[in-house]
């Protein structure tokens, strides 16, 4: 009797893990589609806001360069300014960290986008830099934290109920299979990681166009961040991002579809 009873509480979390994830769909306004998503908007934005600091501190705090940091943000609003993220209802904010040895970028939810002093120094133009902030925009508009978070709460409960399904007290082996439903779950997570990305490359490309800029610059940052990855430099994003040389596909197919008659002569380079 114990054992068919800890299978029905297993059911029972696993049917309201999937209830609650398939009937919390709204439209995105900007983007079109109809996302899975479990917070509001205020929601985001506060949560980015309470987030920043700590993140923030993980890369050695902001850096202290005042004239580096005013080019981070300038390019970065005239990105919002000049592109449809600007009629969205979050809050950009652009941040200059300190970490010198580490080549990354990332957006918080509502807005809060920072790159590493460390990627920042390897970009060659104006234009590497706006696709690299274009790129994490793409992120914030798209929503993809709050859908990483409803997917998360969702693989969550399911791997909770196949934990509770295989777990016996009586063999602790058995835990085994909590083990490798949470891997299950973490893999899942690290696929929809990738499939944003490529998405948000997609955005890069045409925020960067949108906003004066010649969006092959995105070409040449993948190249950079490839070469740091064979240089034996610390590239965060490898852990959950598509190789550079996939993106690079993507993003040249992006750039085709964008411009099908090809790109437009004086953007900055």
């Amino acid at each position: 009797m114990r054992g068919a009873f800890k299978y029905i509480i297993a059911l029972i979390i696993a049917g309201v893990s999937l209830i609650s994830y398939w009937c919390k769909r709204e439209p995105n306004e900007i983007t079109g589609e109809t996302q899975h998503i479990d917070m509001t908007v205020d929601q985001e934005i506060a949560l980015g806001l309470q987030a920043a600091p700590e993140m923030a501190a993980q890369y050695g705090g902001l850096h202290p360069d005042q004239q580096a940091t005013a080019k981070v943000k300038e390019i970065g609003q005239r990105l919002v300014q000049q592109t449809k993220a600007g009629t969205s209802p979050y809050k950009f904010d652009f941040h200059l960290l300190a970490d010198e040895s580490t080549l990354n970028a990332f957006a918080l939810p509502g807005g809060q986008i920072f790159i590493t002093a460390g990627l920042l120094q390897k970009l060659q133009t104006e234009g590497q830099l706006a696709g690299v902030l274009g790129h994490e925009i793409g992120h914030v508009i798209a929503r993809h934290s709050a859908e990483q978070l409803a997917k998360a709460k969702l693989t969550q409960g399911l791997s909770s109920a196949a934990g509770i399904a295989t777990y016996d007290p009586d063999r602790p082996a058995s835990a085994s299979g909590a083990i490798a439903a949470a891997a299950i779950a973490k893999l899942m997570t690290l696929k929809y990681g990738r499939e944003d990305e490529l998405e948000s490359d997609k955005w890069a490309v045409r925020f960067t166009a949108d906003a004066g800029y010649d969006p092959r610059a995105m070409i040449g940052v993948m190249e950079i961040l490839g070469a740091g990855r064979s240089g034996g430099g610390s590239v965060e994003f490898f852990q959950t991002h598509p190789n550079p040389e996939n993106r690079i596909t993507r993003i040249q197919t992006a750039i085709q579809e964008e411009f099908p008659e090809g790109i437009p002569s004086g953007l900055i380079q």
